[in-house]
């Protein structure tokens, strides 16, 4: 295992801090939420970002070693143990409301940063293994449906107004919460009835992978109710839609108010590095593993984290996506930061807005 590979170990601080969250009691129960949102955005803001990129050998090297992928994996069990830790303990009656208010808080940051992004990146391997556990991941946040919707309706559709998860020109970041989790989950029907379709496979029917979803959310729902009851039930479900709205929130800023211009009625230009907000910072890079280099991600979605690369003409956020992210919660500050990072960004490249 080279130094390469041990820095993206650090990622496991964080489920570290996670298990003093979801574990202990009075402020320490808060560790996680300060952790995430408050020293790392303060660690990114004092520090600048490195625009380095492997050279094609150092690439080679890191696509080919397991280990990068065995990271990957072990954050599956290691999620269910976060789950296992946080039903058994939200269950104790003597907790505060407090206690109750961090620890939720703790499994959720879980569900995102485990559940969702990691199941992200393994949604995008062509294994069936990797896939099996993306959506094992995803299944954790009550979000299988990502899987379709990401890969076959985002990607396709990325910075056009078409896709409910890429934010417009001053759209407040709550209504696009409405619109992409109430959008997104439409269009994964609509995308697998057109599979199924296209398949010669009735739309009711044991092949529909959105039906076999939602049976399968509802089995861990009902599973979780019977044995630990209707507090760990409603707790376990606010952390899971606090996980889908981390996610939500990360598509806000990764491609805010940018635009793919059209060449026909129906078609629109390649997705270039100037479709999507990137930040450089390594501390969010390695916790999120290289989520935030995301041009490079959606100009080849095959390509593996720990390759990802930064592009000169690629727009460039102030500060790292969590420091990004607490500021989109306040929009005229994100507004008044946004809109005048645009104009600068507009005058050094072609920077296509909806504005």
């Amino acid at each position: 295992m080279n130094a390469r590979i041990l820095k993206y170990c650090s990622i496991l601080t964080g489920p570290l801090v996670g298990i003093v969250s979801l574990t202990q009691y009075g402020l320490w129960t808060w560790a996680l939420p300060l952790y995430a949102f408050a020293l790392v955005p303060l660690v990114e803001f004092l520090s600048k970002g490195s625009e380095k990129n492997m050279s094609e050998a150092e690439e080679e090297a890191a696509k080919s070693d397991p280990w990068y992928d065995y990271l990957l994996y072990f954050m599956v069990p290691l999620q269910y143990v976060m789950m296992a830790v946080f039903l058994f303990y939200i269950i104790e009656p003597e907790l505060t409301w407090f206690e109750i208010t961090g620890k939720v808080l703790a499994f959720g940051i879980s569900c995102a940063a485990l559940g969702i992004n990691v199941g992200h990146e393994l949604g995008h391997r062509a294994t069936r293994h990797e896939r099996f556990m993306a959506k094992t991941l995803l299944l954790s946040t009550l979000y299988m449906h990502f899987i379709i919707e990401h890969n076959r309706g985002h990607h396709k559709r990325v910075a056009t107004n078409e896709d409910p998860a890429s934010a417009k020109y001053g759209e407040i970041i709550y209504l696009f919460w409405f619109k992409s989790v109430i959008f997104g989950f439409i269009s994964a029907w609509k995308l697998e009835a057109a599979r199924l379709k296209k398949n010669g496979k009735p739309f009711f029917s044991i092949h529909n992978e959105m039906i076999r979803f939602q049976f399968i959310q509802l089995l861990l729902v009902g599973s979780i109710y019977a044995i630990f009851g209707l507090k760990a039930t409603v707790c376990f479900m606010i952390c899971a839609l606090i996980g889908i709205l981390v996610l939500e929130t990360i598509n806000y800023i990764e491609h805010y108010g940018l635009r793919r211009k059209k060449t026909g009625e129906n078609t629109y230009e390649r997705t270039l590095p100037i479709h999507s907000w990137n930040s450089n910072h390594p501390f969010g890079r390695i916790m999120l593993f290289e989520l935030t280099r995301h041009s490079d991600h959606h100009y080849k979605a095959s390509r593996k984290y720990q390759i990802l690369r930064h592009f000169d003409e690629a727009p460039l956020m102030p500060t790292g996506y969590p420091g990004m992210m607490m500021l989109s919660l306040i929009p005229p500050l994100w507004f008044y930061v946004m809109h005048s990072h645009i104009e600068k960004c507009r005058k050094i490249m072609p920077l296509a807005t909806s504005a």
